[in-house]
């Protein structure tokens, strides 16, 4: 792999992976239609790394008071402030997601990432975000979630195994559809994405690094992905206090369509 495929798997796993576009079909797709060697799927989680970064630094504070909460509960055996059961909250959601990679980690790893399931879960996913985002009421902030709500949107996590569907797209759908507003469903998705991600990381980093050292490659694309991550979600909850989601279910259509005019094509050919 070079340095500007690096950089471009990079950039694309940091912006693809807090918009609700699907940062694993954008690296699956990115080496299929430019003819590059597929990095593997170690590589991808290694971008993770930037991406885990961005979302650590930008939130923080809320961070902070989550670890405090965490450590609130433990002393006293019980939930009272809401910042605790937001750390609970956090918990129930990303269980399934956790149990859903243990068990279905070979086919995240070879036949979900085929080009036709990754444009159908495109088009199928962006169709669902619209119509979620749509119809579904926009009242209920993020202290209104119970323990149900996060266990729905963990569930929902589960099928962003799929290159295309999106972890991000499916988690805030899922919060839509549970009438969250916009900005709380990203928050939310946001901050569920520590856990999953940093688990996957200390899984797959070593192995990443084993087939290929401490590359300038690998350490490019992660540098790229952190810093486009970083600016994604910041533009990201600015755009949702004013805006729907409709411009990335569009972008999701438009991509699964010329995936399959491109099968079409190639297949002709």
């Amino acid at each position: 792999m070079t340095i500007y495929q690096a950089l471009v798997l990079g950039v694309l796993q940091g912006l693809a992976e807090f918009l609700p576009i699907s940062s694993s079909a954008h690296l699956s797709l990115a080496p299929w239609l430019f003819g590059w060697a597929d990095p593997g799927l170690a590589f991808d989680v290694a971008l993770h790394l930037g991406t885990l970064a961005a979302v650590l630094w930008y939130f923080r504070s809320e961070w902070i008071a989550l670890a405090r909460a965490g450590v609130s509960i433990v002393r006293r055996g019980a939930v009272q402030t809401d910042e605790e059961r937001r750390v609970i909250f956090l918990i129930v959601a990303t269980i399934p997601g956790a149990i859903g990679g243990l068990l279905l980690e070979d086919y995240a790893e070879t036949i979900f990432r085929t080009p036709a399931l990754t444009a159908g879960a495109l088009i199928v996913m962006g169709g669902l975000l619209w119509a979620a985002d749509r119809f579904a009421a926009n009242d209920r902030p993020l202290g209104r979630m119970s323990w149900r709500d996060a266990l729905v949107i963990g569930l929902a996590q589960i099928a962003a195994l799929v290159p295309g569907v999106s972890r991000s797209g499916s988690t805030m759908t899922a919060g839509r559809a549970l009438r969250f507003d916009r900005q709380s469903a990203a928050i939310f998705s946001f901050l569920m994405s520590m856990p999953i991600t940093a688990a996957a990381a200390v899984l797959k980093v070593p192995e990443a690094v084993q087939e290929s050292g401490v590359s300038a490659p690998l350490v490019v694309g992660v540098l790229a992905a952190g810093i486009s991550s970083w600016l994604a979600i910041a533009v990201l909850l600015r755009y949702l206090s004013r805006h729907s989601f409709g411009v990335f279910a569009l972008y999701r259509l438009t991509l699964g369509l010329v995936v399959f005019a491109t099968l079409y094509v190639r297949a002709r050919g």
